[in-house]
């Protein structure tokens, strides 16, 4: 049994998919009425993402790679872990990370800011049941869900 307190909030579920703009479609076409947040493309993370909002209020996160060297281009090559992580809020990255350390989860990426959250660090630790775990160090995430519908957006080189 955990006797210290979980600092951790559930925030959303990702998905590597292979282009942003195409899978909004698809899973506004799957789940129905989905409200948006803009894409993200961020150069740091090397990823391009963009959150969508079903109507029971679940989150989802669709990731693609910024190119070659971005950290899931190797789940959309080999078609594996594609249902990638499930990001949780916690105020101390390092308070998390330590604790559940000693649940045998490893850490397999260092701490990093990220752009869809303002900047906020990320960390993803790999837990001992097989999949990620991201790490959002923040008090609360407002997701900015702009529209019911999908967005055509240009892309930006944040």
């Amino acid at each position: 049994m955990i006797e210290k307190e979980q600092d951790l909030s559930f925030d959303h579920v990702g998905i590597v998919v292979a282009d942003v703009d195409a899978a909004s479609t698809t899973l506004a076409g799957l789940l129905g009425r989905v409200s948006w947040t803009r894409r993200f493309d961020d150069a740091g993370l090397r990823v391009s993402v963009r959150f969508a909002r079903d109507r029971s209020g679940l989150v989802y996160e669709l990731i693609a790679p910024l190119g070659d060297a971005s950290p899931v281009a190797r789940a959309l090559k080999s078609k594996t872990n594609l249902l990638n992580q499930i990001a949780y809020r916690t105020r101390s990255l390092e308070a998390s990370v330590a604790r559940l350390r000693t649940q045998r989860a490893v850490p397999v990426s260092a701490p990093a800011p990220a752009l869809a959250f303002g900047g906020a660090r990320v960390q993803f630790l790999m837990t001992p049941l097989g999949f990620l775990f991201e790490l959002i160090e923040t008090d609360r995430i407002t997701h900015d869900f702009r529209s019911r519908e999908f967005p055509a957006q240009r892309r930006s080189r944040s």
